[in-house]
């Protein structure tokens, strides 16, 4: 069982991942690469004073749509794959793995509840795009390069406490379904948001405000897309496989 269920994650993240990265090069990439101009016409002073810091948001943001900016690492000597062909592959990479992460999370979850199809995945699906993606969002939006941004461990840890609370509560919410607990998973989805998250000194950053607005809604569209393909995928094969 367990093997299949691997098999599962494995299959349904592959399709997942290569969606997501033809998805990504539409309108997230191209968006990534034009605020990365204004990075590299800043000067040297803007890059020592906290506007460019490094784009370890793919870490810090959790979700698959953060590998084409995490992709770009900026700093003197840090490496950072060539444009291009190369800076592609590691972005298709990092997509795949992280869309079987995801898939393992969603088929185990399969597992526990007793199976699942198509639809029921679609369903998981929109709950990994809100547990992931949404709630996270609403406290530490979609960061473009170049962007301000409050230090990378503080937005890391509000990050995964967002994600614990808001699974937590979802959880709660849908599957326990008795009036106590689903008190207690509201409080859990609201919690985060009224810690707030960690917010920089000053807002902005060297790409224009309507650029980094448009990579914040490109971003949460394509990851929205990406978790309604996984979610599918993940009960139609573990349907047509794991459940077998």
């Amino acid at each position: 069982m367990f093997r299949r269920i691997v098999f599962v994650a494995a299959l349904a993240g592959l399709i997942a991942g290569v969606f997501v990265t033809a998805a990504q090069a539409v309108r997230v990439i191209p968006l990534i690469l034009e605020a990365e101009t204004y990075e590299a016409s800043a000067p040297a002073s803007d890059h020592t004073h906290g506007a460019v810091h490094d784009h370890d948001h793919a870490a810090a943001h959790g979700d698959a749509h953060g590998a084409a900016a995490g992709a770009h690492h900026h700093g003197e000597d840090a490496w950072a794959p060539a444009d291009g062909v190369e800076r592609m592959a590691y972005t298709l990479l990092t997509n795949v793995l992280a869309s079987i992460g995801f898939g393992l999370l969603l088929a185990a979850a399969f597992a526990l509840r007793g199976g699942a199809d198509w639809r029921s995945g679609l369903y998981w699906g929109l709950a990994g795009f809100a547990t992931f993606t949404l709630a996270p969002a609403l406290g530490l939006p979609p960061e473009i390069p170049g962007a301000e941004a409050a230090p990378l461990l503080d937005r890391q840890l509000w990050w995964v406490g967002a994600v614990l609370a808001t699974g937590g509560g979802l959880a709660l919410l849908f599957l326990v379904r008795r009036p106590v607990w689903m008190a207690a998973g509201a409080a859990l989805l609201v919690l985060p948001h009224l810690i707030g998250a960690p917010q920089p000194e000053t807002h902005g950053g060297l790409a224009p405000e309507s650029l980094a607005r448009d990579f914040v809604v490109a971003a949460l569209v394509t990851s929205f897309l990406f978790w309604l393909v996984l979610g599918s995928l993940t009960g139609f094969f573990y349907k047509r496989l794991a459940a077998a």
